[in-house]
Formats: structure tokens, sequence, C-alpha cells
């Protein structure tokens, strides 16, 4: 696995030249048109990265871009892996191993998400404040000293300056935010009722299927992190036959909340 990292890394430091980002970005299923908004950019196929997975979910192109975003050299994932495409771990968070390779410190994820606070609606944004991991730890094995400790603390996964800084801007930009908990699990089924009703009991405001190996691993590195969520969907608490999750009908709700996580980004990142 060091060997695929490290190839990686040479050979994006090779096409990127002295051009060093300051943060990486992972957009999630149906955010990849935040992308568009790089100006200035290198786009290079996850196929063409030696080492590198490809992305087969729907609404994931499978590029890395480097680009200027906010003023700032940013290095966005459009599509990341999932372990239910039937990755390992080491393998799902490669692209988050190699960013720290190229010097980045400061980490931004996207993803879409299934509502079950009953409070909130399709549209929302999320900020994550805290994680509930059903995955595998992508920590698991001989640890990579030369990213981080045997046992990274978790405490504040998610960078709570960050947190102050969105809250701070949504407010300025008349943005309605929301802000929760993220329960990861692997997919790719959607949960069944009694799983969405067994996950709001233990402190879960939204479902998803990938995001938490990525932060796990950042921490591991040192990076900071700030997640977000998009609610593409309502997850169902009741066995209701009327009220089906469908995968493309999340793509296009995240797509049309992509607008707003694009400036929240844009102005966090101008900031660093």
């Amino acid at each position: 696995m060091m060997t695929r990292i490290d190839e990686a890394a040479a050979y994006l430091k090779n096409i990127f030249q002295d051009r060093q980002p300051v943060a990486g970005i992972v957009l999630g299923s149906g955010l990849g048109s935040l992308a568009d908004k790089i100006e200035d950019r290198v786009v290079v196929p996850y196929k063409d990265i030696p080492g590198f997975p490809v992305s087969t979910a729907i609404g994931h192109k499978g590029n890395l871009i480097l680009g200027e975003l906010g003023g700032k050299t940013v290095l966005a994932m459009q599509g990341r892996f999932h372990y239910y495409e039937g990755y390992d771990m080491q393998t799902v968070t490669i692209g988050i191993r190699t960013m720290s390779k190229l010097g980045i410190e400061n980490l931004f994820v996207s993803n879409a998400a299934g509502g079950c606070n009953p409070d909130f609606k399709v549209g929302d944004l999320m900020i994550i404040k805290d994680h509930i991991s059903f995955f595998p730890n992508p920590l698991i094995g001989p640890n990579m000293e030369e990213f981080g400790p045997r046992f990274p603390d978790m405490t504040a996964a998610y960078d709570l300056e960050f947190i102050a800084l969105a809250e701070q801007i949504a407010l300025q930009e008349e943005i309605a935010l929301r802000k929760g908990v993220y329960l990861g699990s692997t997919g790719p089924t959607y949960e069944t009722p009694a799983e969405v009703r067994f996950y709001r009991t233990i402190g879960a405001d939204a479902l998803g299927m990938s995001t938490i190996p990525e932060v796990i691993v950042a921490r591991h590195c040192g990076m900071r992190v700030f997640g977000m969520s998009v609610i593409t969907n309502i997850s169902n608490f009741d066995n209701c036959s009327g009220e089906l999750n469908d995968g493309d009908d999340v793509i296009k709700q995240a797509d049309i909340a992509a607008g707003k996580m694009c400036l929240l980004f844009s102005r966090m990142i101008a900031s660093l």
C-alpha cells in the first residue's frame, strides 16, 4: 500500500509541478458539479493514476482535479471509493493518504445522506459534528507510522473552528444549516425501517455509506476536517410501500443543493 501511495503521489507531483494545494475536497454522490467551479484546473482521471482504483458508484465521475477555488489552490476528488464497491478499506482511503503525501493539511468532505432526524427535510445542509461508524476501521493492520500514531484521538474529529466558521458564513449568506451526527454503514442496500429507528435511537441524524473511513484516515494523517451532508431523501421509519428510496432521485436532490454547499466551501477555503 505504501508503494501505491508513493507512486500515486509522485505521478501527481510531476503533473502539478510547483502548484501546492492547501485543501483537499471529496465530493459525494451528485455533488461533483462543485468541481465545475474550480478554475485554472488540471483534470486527472483516476484510471490514469498509478495504484488508484476507479469509481463505479452512480454520480461519481472519477477525476482528481487541481485548481483554484476561493482564491486558493485545491485538490478535489470528483467521486470517491466505497467499501460496497468491493474495495478494501486501505484502497477506499488511498485518495486521502495521497493528499497527505502531497502536503495537504485541510480536508473538506461531502456526501448525500438520508435524514433520520424527523426535523430534517430534503435539501437541507447538515454540518457533521460527529459520526457513528458501522464500517471496519481503515486503520486495522500494521500502523503506517509515516502518517500518524497507532491510536489516533477522535474526540474532535470534525474541526471545531471550521464548524464555527461555516456557521458564521452561513449566517452572512442567509443559508440555513443543520448540525448533527452522521452514521455510516456499508450499504449498498438502503436501511430497513427497523434499522432507521435503531440508528435514530442511538443518536444518528443522517445516514450514509461513505465519508467516515476518509475522516478516520485524515485524522490519522493529522489533517483538519470539515464535513457536510446534503439531505437528499428522508429515511423511512415505517414499512410503507409508497415511500421507497431511489438512487436517481438522490443524485437529483444533491445537484440542487450543491450550489449552496459550493458557496460555503469556497468562502471557508478562502479563509485558509
